[in-house]
């Protein structure tokens, strides 16, 4: 059984850039359950529009014996960049909804069944923005107490809510999940092994796709996750390209140009005004991105907590059951959203 060490006080990368003969993949964890279903929840696809009239597409997921008589706390989930609500955060929703809370799974805006051209685009002002819209759907559904919202990023997501936390006041109570910062990823990379050279040689080759784009009408893609180099390569597709995380419909095409929008995307800096509302911070021990959520909880004022999962590493945190700590989770929205 795996231990979970508590320390209180104190994505993909660019897909699209880069190719390389295919990774095997390992064996799927036993406890392994992306696509689980629960017989104690029901489960709605809806859509919502952002601030910009575009289409957000969701799952909302209900207890089954929920007191449709009174108002509820809720839960956004964002999936990791570079996938759908289906990879990840709807298992993360189906199991928070068995705990009693309302919860909504979202695509992110350019992903999955969300609006946004062209697809698979990188704005992490707009992917932040989708989490502040799935407030505004909720915030105003009548099972749905406004003042009880909280949220879990998975990955990527993790630094696009406390994106969109540090400017909504909605957000009551945020938790992260293997959290990645993609801003600094392409900015230094994993722990700083990301040179000068390559992210302006990358720079420059988004500035020349985007001249390639528009003289033809049509957006540049990369190849995808299959062939996919980077130093979690393995790790991602294990998950992403085995019947363990992967989806038919996300081939995880990506447009290169538009990566080059992270550069400006420093989600960490004030996050301190985030405070008063609590931060949650899960990351595996061994996850070769535990560098992001390190640097995060050193930066996040108070109150925050750290749980470090042992033996974990990033995918891990996707879809294991018996490794996520689902009571940490629950006893952390239930005390902070007044459940």
């Amino acid at each position: 059984m795996m231990r979970a060490m508590k320390q209180l006080g104190m994505t993909a990368a660019i897909i699209g850039t880069m190719s390389a003969a295919p990774v095997l993949a390992q064996e799927i964890p036993a406890d392994a359950s992306n696509f689980y279903k629960s017989e104690s929840v029901t489960v709605r696809q809806v859509t919502f529009p952002n601030q910009y009239n575009m289409n957000i597409a969701g799952n909302l997921f209900l207890p089954k014996n929920l007191d449709q008589k009174t108002k509820h706390a809720a839960i956004i989930v964002g999936h990791p960049m570079g996938a759908v609500k289906e990879q990840s955060a709807n298992l993360y929703a189906v199991k928070m909804a068995e705990q009693g809370f309302v919860t909504l799974s979202v695509d992110l805006a350019f992903w999955g069944g969300s609006e946004g051209q062209p697809r698979n685009a990188v704005s992490p002002d707009l992917y932040a923005e989708t989490f502040s819209a799935a407030a505004d759907f909720l915030g105003t559904n009548p099972l749905v107490d406004r003042e009880r919202i909280g949220v879990i990023g998975i990955c990527g997501s993790g630094s696009f809510a406390i994106s969109a936390a540090k400017i909504d006041p909605r957000l009551k109570a945020i938790a992260t999940i293997s959290m990645y910062d993609m801003g600094e990823y392409f900015r230094t990379g994993l722990n700083r092994t990301r040179t000068a050279e390559t992210r302006n040689k990358d720079l420059q080759t988004a500035a020349e796709q985007r001249y390639t784009a528009f003289a033809s009408g049509t957006p540049v893609y990369g190849p995808g996750q299959k062939d996919a180099v980077f130093p979690e390569a393995a790790e991602s597709n294990d998950f992403y390209q085995t019947e363990r995380g992967k989806v038919a419909s996300n081939d995880r095409r990506t447009t290169p140009a538009s990566y080059a929008k992270f550069m400006n995307f420093y989600p960490f800096n004030d996050m301190d005004s985030i405070s008063p509302r609590p931060i949650l911070f899960v990351v595996g021990e061994v996850a070769p991105s535990r560098c992001y959520t390190d640097t995060a909880y050193a930066m996040a004022a108070e109150p925050k907590e750290l749980v470090v999962i042992e033996g974990a590493n990033r995918i891990d945190l996707y879809d294991r059951t018996e490794m996520i700590p689902w009571n940490k989770l629950t006893s952390f929205f239930e005390l902070h959203l007044n459940k």
